[in-house]
């Protein structure tokens, strides 16, 4: 089993290179906790996508923590990896987004994987319910979504953006993603478009389990994507949407999977005493070695 980590952000509400930022009580890296629990459930094979300029420092740092029968990809996330005969005009600077993301791991994974940022915990049980489906799973359109509450995915420091779900018999129906949700009081709200929310809804995290037939449709999404968009700039292709469209075609279909664990994350630089201790606590409690690589 494989475990795709999304690692390529400029961290720019947080302030720095959030996805490298030392949380753990040993100095590890938030990702190290997810890769950690990975590894615990069964996944045999890292993929992390970066930016170019980090790809030596996290393989090298990867390398000397990780297990030696662990295979691990690390690469880049470049403007220049696009479908055969696409370009684009005009300048851009950031990233095509999550679902070029994954697609730059097309040729290294050929088995169902699991999806995840690195700048977000997961929790150990959520790894399991990841493991527990890949290994069930007998039909290679359907996917899964490791799902959270969304009160339970707030800041306390600002808006997020979060996809919203909707969903029938467990199987994921739709998505919305909100740019703008941030709780005051007991109301919780996207001050971009004023929906109010009761805080129960599903909440994607982008913790997504997929096959490998999800690389020739973003092949296809992303050629339609620079030839059709007006902020060639700016636009982003988002994971979430990829696979709301592949739902619509009727595609694949997605389970819904219980996360039952706890999430959290470091969108903004506040955020950082949080992390740092709950990772401690979880540490103390002996939930994780320390330091995290002691016992594998």
């Amino acid at each position: 089993m494989t475990l795709l980590l999304m690692a390529a952000g400029s961290g720019s509400r947080y302030g720095k290179l959030k996805q490298f930022d030392d949380l753990g009580p040993k100095g590890e890296f938030l990702m190290e906790f997810s890769i950690y629990d990975a590894i615990k459930n069964g996944f045999e094979h890292i993929v992390a996508i970066t930016k170019k300029e980090n790809v030596d420092f996290l393989k090298e740092h990867l390398s000397q923590r990780l297990p030696k029968n662990i295979k691990i990809d690390v690469l880049a996330q470049e403007l220049s990896d696009l479908p055969e005969g696409v370009t684009y005009t005009g300048e851009r600077a950031k990233p095509w987004g999550t679902a070029h993301a994954v697609w730059t791991a097309r040729n290294v994974i050929d088995g169902p994987f699991a999806i995840i940022n690195a700048d977000d915990y997961y929790g150990q049980n959520a790894f399991k319910s990841a493991a527990d489906f890949i290994k069930s799973n007998k039909s290679e359109s359907t996917y899964g979504l490791v799902a959270y509450t969304l009160k339970n995915t707030l800041s306390e420091h600002g808006s997020v953006s979060r996809g919203v779900c909707n969903s029938e018999n467990n199987k994921l129906t739709s998505i919305h993603e909100y740019i703008q949700i941030e709780k005051t009081g007991d109301t919780i709200k996207d001050l971009d478009s004023g929906t109010e929310f009761t805080g129960e809804e599903l909440a994607s995290m982008n913790f997504w389990v997929c096959q490998p037939s999800i690389f020739p449709f973003i092949t296809g999404y992303l050629t339609d994507f620079i030839e059709n968009n007006d902020n060639i700039a700016k636009g982003e292709i988002y994971l979430p949407f990829a696979i709301k469209e592949m739902i619509d075609q009727e595609l694949v279909d997605v389970d819904v999977l219980p996360s039952k664990s706890q999430w959290f994350g470091v969108t903004y630089a506040s955020d950082k005493d949080t992390a740092v201790a709950e990772l401690e606590r979880m540490t103390d409690k002996n939930e994780y070695p320390s330091p995290v690589w002691e016992t594998l």
